[in-house]
């Protein structure tokens, strides 16, 4: 086990080397002809009570992550350990033990919810499926997680499309407690939503987190929004991971270029504030056929030659930043 996945004896959450290639079929005979790179040797973990932010641009593997973390999608290589255990080539009868105790909040809280179930039996599902209650401790349950989430109790027989856009991702995060989960990931639970309620979403998890001692793999692409929640910080860029680091250091002292790239482009609104790295150019290559060596090489303004002939391993620097860059000091 890798000494990034490996973390303290006591981590809720394991992945180490996690890969998943999805194959390209053509032809007939659907012959694969090639793969998607979606995430390649992959490796963190997530401490009891934690919040890690996994960042990055669109198409870097992240959603491919966390849907691996929560057996949503099946992993090419690598492994996944929960509490322990070895949970990702677990069969479907043994994962439902599991499935509890990981849940998810999409990013889109219009199409994550079914319009033709009143809010009161969206909450309700997931209790009806993994515990033995009565009607009346189901309700008194959905009732009680609506209070939690700043929903009223008489709002439980509405559908869901008498809620705004941020009730309904409330509603969703009191769907994902049902269950009494450990491990919540969160999909870009706030790109969908206006700035003043973002901050009410993300002040909500917290709240959430120092009440109920939940972890969180949080995704995003809005570093902003990412420094006010995470403890940690995972950079990945074409379904490799580039920087990992507290929140703290890598805002302060990003040591890989992309990192540095994309803290550049955070808007900031302050008089004499000076660009510290140039914007990034050029799009991101195809994760079909990614580049040899460093992935960013083609859009990194330090690159080398060796940059193209060696991949760069990830190591340690200073204030527990690691990182993948031959480089980066």
């Amino acid at each position: 086990m890798s000494a990034v996945a490996s973390g303290p004896q006591d981590a809720l959450l394991r992945v180490d080397h996690l890969t998943k290639h999805y194959p390209i079929r053509k032809g007939v005979f659907s012959r694969v002809s090639g793969h998607v790179h979606a995430v390649d040797d992959v490796s963190f973990w997530i401490a009891e009570g934690e919040t890690l932010g996994l960042v990055g641009e669109s198409g870097c593997g992240k959603s491919t992550t966390g849907k691996a973390v929560l057996r949503l999608t099946d992993v090419t290589s690598g492994s996944i350990g929960w509490r322990g255990k070895r949970i990702d080539a677990l069969p479907a009868s043994e994962m439902r033990a599991h499935r509890r105790e990981l849940q998810a909040v999409f990013q889109d809280p219009y199409s994550s919810l079914n319009p033709r179930m009143r809010a009161e039996d969206i909450v309700a599902e997931p209790i009806r499926n993994f515990e033995d209650r009565t009607p009346a401790e189901i309700r008194e349950r959905v009732a009680s997680l609506f209070e939690r989430v700043g929903l009223r109790a008489d709002q439980m027989v509405k559908y869901p499309y008498e809620f705004s856009g941020g009730q309904r991702q409330r509603l969703g995060i009191a769907r994902a407690l049902a269950p009494n989960p450990r491990l919540i990931v969160c999909d870009e639970p706030v790109s969908a939503l206006d700035v003043s309620v973002q901050a009410q979403i993300v002040n909500l998890l917290k709240e959430l987190q120092h009440k109920l001692g939940v972890s969180y793999l949080f995704i995003a692409h809005d570093l902003s929004v990412v420094r006010q929640i995470a403890a940690r910080v995972v950079v990945m860029y074409l379904g490799k991971l580039v920087e990992i680091g507290p929140t703290a250091a890598l805002y302060r002292s990003p040591r890989h270029p992309y990192t540095k790239a994309l803290l550049a482009a955070v808007p900031r609104a302050m008089p004499g504030y000076v660009r510290r790295a140039p914007p990034l150019v050029g799009d991101i290559p195809s994760p079909i056929d990614p580049p040899s060596g460093c992935r960013f090489r083609t859009r990194c303004p330090i690159a080398t030659p060796l940059c193209a002939e060696r991949e760069p391993p990830l190591r340690e620097l200073a204030d527990r930043q690691l990182v993948a860059c031959h480089h980066a000091a």
